[in-house]
């Protein structure tokens, strides 16, 4: 069990209660609340504040975003993959003209797969009537809502990339500017939009005149979309992958999602004594970045569609794979890694909830990049994700663009178990800050025995992709200049207010949760 110290200088305490919902937004975890308030379950807290989020919190996902989820329904996990797929129109030959993937426009645009989540979740696991879910985003899309202090910085960051947007303008931007901190927003037409997907469950943005409306505008912008594509689309159920730490089981989803990386470095850091190093020293920094180097040399290579993987994630995760992984790591100095032969014989928001019945959603959905591709459906408030930007160019490599495809997506639900038994739902949002933020959660959790505030409130390091290194400013600066010293190339981070991610997590309890949420965003975690 964790200590309940709080070594670390946030000013926030956890969340003790029978029923809770963490998020990356105050009016979203409300709106969750009061779900569990109506009488419904962990499902449909978590759907009214994911549906909510796309209101209140557009600088990070969307209507037009994609999700994944892990959910312990009472008994077992379970796993919901609704990333989207490319157009039919996407082949290789369309995309020679680019020498990178393009991260605006509808190249960058696969079809969206977070509504299909919405319908999914509900329609198995949801007691409350559909409809119910969205009253609270219809209600802030129509009569507006106070912007966040985090969020409106967001925005003004984003705003100049999408000047030439125009739709994007005048739905995002209608003063010519992105809104200040506690200024009234409200989108009318995205209370129209969340009404037609409530009361189709769904069948409007896939096959109705949701889905018309973004093939229209698809066409007139020369994008590959159609009405077949966004037909075609389906959300998977599965069985998320796993390892075991040290008497836990850390539970990721399976490719095309990053998740694997977190469970490749966990496997790493097994074979060392992680605990007998003090948490903030540069011997616990430094191994824990090794193994993260390592993980994401064979991720990035390997990671793809899953009908395209050239090895199964259980031969990634394979122990004396690892064993010999972890056998790469010097502690003196810092190494450039490349994949292994791995043996064959194969801008983002997260929230988690749970109901005193005992069932825990950790649920994450995203537009990528902010607000995404920068296109928005005329009329309708919604915003394209570009997850396309996850697929690469490099002929013949198992990512590279294709039609029908789910690219490489970096957003990862977590969940821990002990014994066959749920621990904790989490998340830390931040593009490939995910997996380093679940190994630094479970690590913090298990070997340093911290509660989950004190979990996310402690300093972060990032691997960049460039495998550069960048740490908060909190982080000592001898430790810092010893990272250095054993060869680490460290550097600002280019986002010190998002670079290192948010975090929600929710640990069981004999008798109810404990629950965190990160002081580098706008979250919230409350409970009843």
């Amino acid at each position: 069990m964790f200590t309940w110290d709080f070594p670390y200088p946030s000013q926030r305490m956890p969340v003790l209660a029978k029923n809770v919902v963490a998020t990356s937004q105050p009016l979203a975890a409300q709106a969750g609340l009061s779900m569990l308030a109506k009488g419904g379950n962990a499902v449909d807290a978590g759907l009214a504040a994911a549906i909510t989020l796309t209101v209140v919190e557009p600088t990070s996902n969307g209507i037009g975003s994609d999700a994944f989820a892990i959910l312990w329904d009472g008994q077992r996990l379970v796993g919901l993959n609704a990333s989207g797929r490319s157009p039919a129109g996407w082949t290789p030959e369309r995309y020679a003209k680019y020498k990178t993937m393009p991260l605006h426009g509808w190249d960058a645009v696969s079809v969206p797969g977070c509504v299909s989540a919405w319908v999914a979740l509900s329609r198995r696991y949801g007691k409350l009537p559909f409809e119910a879910l969205f009253e609270p985003a219809i209600r802030y899309a129509r009569e507006s809502y106070m912007v966040s202090p985090i969020t409106a910085i967001s925005w003004a960051r984003q705003a100049p990339s999408f000047k030439s947007f125009s739709e994007f303008c005048w739905t995002f931007l209608p003063k010519d500017r992105a809104p200040f901190p506690g200024e009234r927003f409200y989108c009318p037409q995205q209370a129209e939009t969340l009404e037609d997907i409530a009361a189709t469950k769904g069948e409007s943005f896939y096959r109705g005149a949701l889905a018309e409306r973004i093939a229209l505008a698809s066409r007139s912008d020369e994008g590959a979309m159609t009405e077949e594509d966004l037909a075609a689309h389906k959300a998977d159920w599965t069985d998320p992958i796993g390892i075991d730490y040290r008497g836990y089981r850390l539970h990721e989803m399976p490719p095309n999602g990053q998740g694997i990386a977190a469970l490749i470095a966990l496997g790493i850091l097994r074979h060392f004594d992680v605990a007998a190093l003090p948490p903030e020293s540069a011997d616990s920094l430094h191994l824990q970045i090794e193994a993260m180097k390592l993980a994401f040399a064979d991720t990035w290579l390997n990671v793809c569609d899953p009908g395209m993987m050239r090895v199964t994630p259980a031969q990634m995760l394979d122990d004396a794979y690892l064993e010999s992984r972890a056998k790469a790591i010097d502690m003196k100095r810092a190494q450039h890694h490349e994949p292994g032969e791995i043996p064959r014989g194969g801008g983002t928001v997260y929230l988690t909830a749970a109901d005193e019945r005992g069932m825990m959603l950790s649920l994450i959905q995203s537009n990528y990049m902010g607000f995404g591709s920068g296109v928005v459906v005329p009329g309708t408030g919604i915003s394209l994700q570009n997850r396309g930007a996850g697929f690469g160019l490099e002929r013949g490599h198992a990512n590279e663009v294709g039609p029908r495809k789910r690219p490489f997506n970096t957003i990862i639900p977590g969940f821990l178990t002990r014994d066959g038994e749920p621990v904790m739902s989490f998340g830390v949002m931040g593009g490939n800050m995910q997996p380093q933020g679940h190994i630094q959660m479970v690590t913090r959790l298990v070997d340093y025995k911290q509660n989950p505030q004190a979990c996310t409130d402690a300093p972060r390091w990032i691997v960049n992709h460039d495998f550069s290194v960048s740490v908060e400013e909190s982080v000592p600066a001898s430790v810092k200049e010893e990272l250095a010293r054993r060869g680490h190339r460290i550097v600002p981070s280019d986002r010190p207010m998002f670079g290192f991610g948010g975090a929600q997590l929710i640990h069981t309890l004999e008798d109810g949760y404990c629950a965190a949420s990160d002081h580098r965003k706008d979250g919230c975690a409350i409970g009843f």
